[in-house]
């Protein structure tokens, strides 16, 4: 019989492509699905280059498998993972590697890494980002766990990831489920930028009356210069897009209530349990439940009329204060992200190698861009920096924009339109950069009313006043 060095299990679009993609680089490679269909059309998108193998069930799937064998699944995220492992686990031998490449919460691959270990089984956690097209192509790719698999994947791994100055997109994510994490987090920072994008193309339409050809430009020129990224680059294309089913383009027929499947919530509640500061991130998932909220939207505004909009005296001055905000809030994301990680890395003991992860996502992912040169720049001086702001070279480029965004915060503000991702970013900065903030107040409040106690500036210890009231 046949034998194949890798399987892939769930061969929905994104690990067809995946499959084709391994093929593609040399390697050979099985599919199982339970829909017989996707197992039928594996063959047709084939290439007669490409050793690729339909299997029917699951027994005779593991049968045409190397040992060790090695299978990736690409199923949706939570029960769907569980039921296949408990469907292959009785077929598998020991040193089996199973990798879940979807978007499993990284608790849950905790559990499975711990049940698999106790068959002698490897189990890991692998994010994996770019898209349908990407997975094809070359996608950046987040393993994490254990080291010994890792390394028998590693070839396979960065055969097909993206390539950014010939290296590629695919690095050793820490211990664990540091592979899940990161992707949570990379998508919690996809939020966050999408969310900024928006208000930046709803400040430029509304606030500068530019129409779709306009907008068009200023995305075109901004994705040829410091902005350059997947998500500026795709925008730049929806704005030219035409609707099949009117004369109109599409993007202004499209209903304005945005999806989710959960990895941004799942980043802000992280964030919350370990405590990190990501206001920028956790006001786009927000901002994404708000827009739900269509029908009581429009009866509230016909019940709070429109503030009229004054349009900025110098357009062309307006537009470049608008690209150097988004660019800024844009960094200022990244850096929450970032801060999240390097926390979780200590809370969890991922040991997750910032360097590393600013490298692989900086081609393949959705939130590549070439803002990350600058952030790989600065860990590569400096692995153990706690927050991006904190390097030298960084303070000097937010200096330089950090005027624009007050003025594009300020003109949504006064001219009502919502930024609440702009400012989210913004507040967070001047918090950041604060060296007293005025929680002294909120401390002596807590203390006042639940005697929770305060530290002193002065010296060390613990404190606790009892407070005079004028009712007493």
């Amino acid at each position: 019989m046949e034998r194949y060095t890798y399987g892939m299990i769930g061969l929905g679009v994104m690990g067809r492509n995946l499959l084709y993609n391994i093929a593609d680089n040399g390697f050979s490679i099985a599919g199982f699905d339970l829909d017989e269909e996707k197992v039928k059309s594996l063959h047709e998108g084939a290439t007669s280059e490409m050793k690729v193998q339909g299997t029917a069930s699951l027994e005779d799937f593991v049968s045409v498998l190397e040992t060790p064998r090695k299978i990736i699944l690409m199923v949706p995220a939570g029960k769907p993972v569980d039921a296949v492992l408990e469907n292959i686990k009785p077929l598998l031998s020991e040193g089996d590697i199973v990798i879940d490449a979807g978007n499993s919460y990284f608790e849950d691959t905790n559990r499975r890494i711990a049940d698999l270990a106790s068959k002698n089984l490897h189990f890991m956690g692998m994010g994996v980002s770019g898209g349908e097209k990407g997975a094809r192509t070359g996608p950046s790719i987040m393993p994490g766990g254990d080291q010994e698999a890792f390394h028998l994947l590693k070839p396979m791994l960065e055969a097909i990831a993206a390539k950014v100055d010939n290296e590629a997109c695919t690095a050793y994510m820490g211990k664990g489920s540091a592979g899940n994490y990161v992707k949570m987090v990379h998508n919690g920072i996809e939020y966050a930028i999408m969310q900024l994008i928006s208000e930046a193309y709803d400040l430029l339409k509304r606030g500068a009356n530019l129409n779709n050809n306009q907008l068009y430009e200023v995305f075109r020129e901004w994705n040829n210069g410091e902005m350059n990224s997947f998500l500026i680059e795709i925008t730049r294309d929806i704005f030219q897009e035409k609707d099949a089913l009117t004369d109109q383009y599409l993007v202004d027929m499209i209903l304005d209530k945005a999806g989710a499947k959960g990895t941004g919530k799942w980043t802000s509640e992280q964030a919350m349990e370990i405590g990190v500061s990501i206001p920028t991130i956790d006001i786009a998932v927000t901002s994404r439940i708000l827009s739900a909220y269509k029908e009581e939207r429009v009866q509230a505004s016909q019940l709070y009329t429109e503030k009229e909009i004054t349009a900025p005296e110098n357009t062309e001055l307006f537009i470049q204060e608008v690209g150097d905000a988004l660019y800024l809030a844009t960094l200022i994301s990244y850096a929450q992200g970032l801060a999240l990680l390097v926390k979780a890395s200590e809370e969890y003991g991922f040991q997750i190698p910032l360097k590393d992860v600013v490298k692989i996502w900086r081609g393949g992912c959705i939130i590549r861009s070439v803002l990350l040169e600058k952030f790989y720049t600065a860990y590569s001086r400096n692995q153990e920096l706690s927050n991006i702001l904190l390097d030298q070279d960084i303070a000097i480029l937010v200096k330089s924009k950090i005027k624009s965004l007050r003025k594009t915060a300020g003109f949504a503000a006064a001219n009502g339109i919502s930024s609440l991702g702009i400012q989210t970013a913004l507040g967070y900065f001047d918090a950041y950069t604060t060296e007293s903030l005025p929680v002294n107040l909120i401390q002596a409040q807590r203390d006042y009313f639940g005697a929770h106690t305060y530290q002193r500036t002065d010296r060390e210890g613990v404190f606790h006043t009892s407070w005079k009231s004028e009712n007493n």
